[in-house]
């Protein structure tokens, strides 16, 4: 039995998966695993046990759709399993030969589905929000896997905890109590981002409050503003992953400082996903999108989002005057991050009684 896993086109999103990819494993345990996916959302996964084979696609040397579909028709596929939606993903399961797709109906693709599942819709057609992990655990149920649940996975290496390791040494927390990532990126859009201002004020608060050290954590494209929010912090105990000294900046050290922190606050976007999956506490900032579309279960994370007339809107850039973000204020930000530290140190004791 050969499976190909097409994943997700964002990051958040291919961790959200990782439930019912594992189940499919289950499933056909002596399958021939081959994950199809955009070539900068593989590395996400990067030391999983589940894929016996990759198939890149898209830019940044991924394959081209024609390549890509060879590829495909050379391993043969019994069963496809389609996790994005794109018209894409259920044409080049269909040039590669697939067998057997499945996948939602979407974007008028179903005729290159064998196995064409519909999305919940209101009675004006427009698709209702709900969890994509529930969308995921149903295209792999329908290909046979039991119920995936929710527990989501990811791996890191030896060598990405001794960068994270490297990270703690030269940012001198050994010795803080706890150590807070900050995480205020987003690929989306700027309508997802928190304030600058506000992020710097929820971290003192918590240097003072708690002692803690702060990590603001940043991909390639966000050291501007994550260096620019240290400075407004003000304070040692403050430290960025963009400072001259730090590890190159990857997905791999960014994985690795959230399973080694205590807590992450961060806007709506990947690295949210990567505390749900080491099963870290993590505060989660809505603006501009439901809640609903990327909800996890996850049952240490607090989501706060403000209800205003104008949103949830979807948008990417705000045509107004952001007041979705802005009026997260940081002390609310800082009483949900204190009480799941709190929740934390509390469970760590209860566990110390006992043993």
């Amino acid at each position: 039995m050969n499976v190909a896993i097409f994943l997700p086109g964002w990051i958040g999103d291919a961790v959200m998966a990782t439930p019912a990819i594992r189940a499919l494993k289950l499933h056909f345990p002596s399958g021939k695993f081959v994950c199809v996916s955009k070539a900068y959302v593989a590395p996400i996964l990067a030391g999983n046990p589940w894929f016996d084979e990759m198939i890149l696609t898209g830019g940044k040397k991924g394959l081209s759709l024609f390549d890509a579909a060879s590829e495909l028709k050379k391993q043969k596929i019994d069963v496809a399993v389609l996790f994005p939606n794109s018209f894409r993903a259920g044409l080049l399961a269909w040039m590669g030969g697939c067998k057997r797709s499945i996948g939602f109906n979407r974007y008028f693709r179903k005729w290159l589905l064998t196995d064409s599942l519909e999305s919940p819709c209101d009675a004006k057609g427009e698709f209702i929000p709900s969890p994509v992990i529930d969308s995921y655990n149903q295209l792999a149920m329908v290909a046979g896997a039991p119920n995936p649940g929710y527990e989501m996975q990811l791996f890191t290496s030896t060598v990405e905890e001794e960068m994270a390791e490297q990270v703690w040494r030269f940012a001198s927390f050994k010795d803080k109590p706890e150590v807070i990532c900050l995480n205020p990126g987003a690929a989306f859009g700027a309508s997802k981002l928190w304030p600058a201002e506000h992020f710097a004020t929820l971290a003192r608060e918590l240097i003072r409050l708690r002692g803690a050290g702060i990590l603001v954590m940043c991909g390639p494209k966000e050291s501007e503003l994550a260096l620019r929010i240290t400075s407004l912090i003000g304070h040692p105990s403050a430290r960025c992953l963009a400072e001259p000294g730090m590890p190159d900046l990857s997905l791999g050290l960014s994985k690795a400082c959230i399973k080694k922190c205590q807590l992450l606050v961060t806007t709506d976007s990947g690295p949210r996903h990567f505390a749900a999956a080491f099963n870290k506490p993590v505060v989660s900032l809505f603006g501009p999108t439901h809640i609903e579309w990327t909800d996890t279960y996850h049952k240490k994370e607090i989501n706060l989002q403000k209800k205003l007339p104008c949103g949830p809107c979807q948008k990417r850039v705000c045509p107004l005057e952001h007041q979705c973000m802005k009026e997260l204020m940081p002390l609310d930000v800082l009483s949900a991050g204190v009480s799941l530290l709190d929740r934390q140190l509390e469970s760590a004791r209860f566990l110390r009684s006992v043993g």
